[in-house]
């Protein structure tokens, strides 16, 4: 990687690898607005953007030049985000780190009752709920974490996404060494 990323940044991963942390960061390296999926998606009550009215945000969100975007939402993203991006930067972290993330982070969020999103508050105790990935993160996180992979290589192989430049992150260690690589702040992508 030479340090250049382009204008239109998008950071896949599993919860709490830290996408929205990189990506607010590369958005104040670029100089771009910083789009956090999950603050498009989800109404207040946890309620989810029905689907016509969550691609309409997607296009009006990044119908921009520059623009760094977190969160990943494959349903919807691939075919509205995806043809537009100039490099795609995934954290393919292990799911012992990402459990043990979530799980920290969790606990911390919903101690301090932090609002996300609007209006939402964390629900700690339904993450111990490993059985249900509707009320558990950790089990979502478990159960989609093979899929998601196999769907990052598939993409990265795919001709169709060949104009855009991926980025695989495996380790914290990764994402540090990438950010340090960047050319200077102000000199952007």
């Amino acid at each position: 990687m030479d340090g250049s990323i382009g204008r239109r940044v998008i950071v896949v991963g599993p919860s709490c690898a830290g996408k929205s942390t990189l990506g607010a960061d590369l958005a104040a390296w670029l100089g771009a607005p910083f789009i956090e999926l999950d603050a498009l998606y989800w109404k207040p009550g946890w309620q989810p953007t029905p689907d016509a009215e969550f691609h309409e945000m997607l296009r009006d969100a990044h119908a921009g030049e520059s623009w760094v975007t977190a969160g990943n939402y494959f349903g919807h993203t691939v075919a509205v985000t995806w043809p537009l991006a100039d490099t795609i930067i995934w954290l393919d972290f292990p799911r012992r780190l990402t459990t043990w993330r979530i799980l920290r982070r969790s606990w911390r969020r919903w101690r301090s009752r932090e609002v996300l999103w609007g209006t939402n508050t964390e629900r700690f105790w339904s993450q111990l709920k490993v059985w249900d990935p509707d009320e558990s993160l950790i089990a979502y996180t478990l159960r989609s974490h093979e899929r998601r992979r196999m769907v990052m290589l598939a993409a990265m192989d795919d001709p169709q996404w060949s104009r855009v430049s991926f980025v695989r992150l495996p380790t914290p260690g990764s994402v540090r060494r990438f950010v340090a690589a960047l050319p200077d702040v102000g000199t952007g992508g």
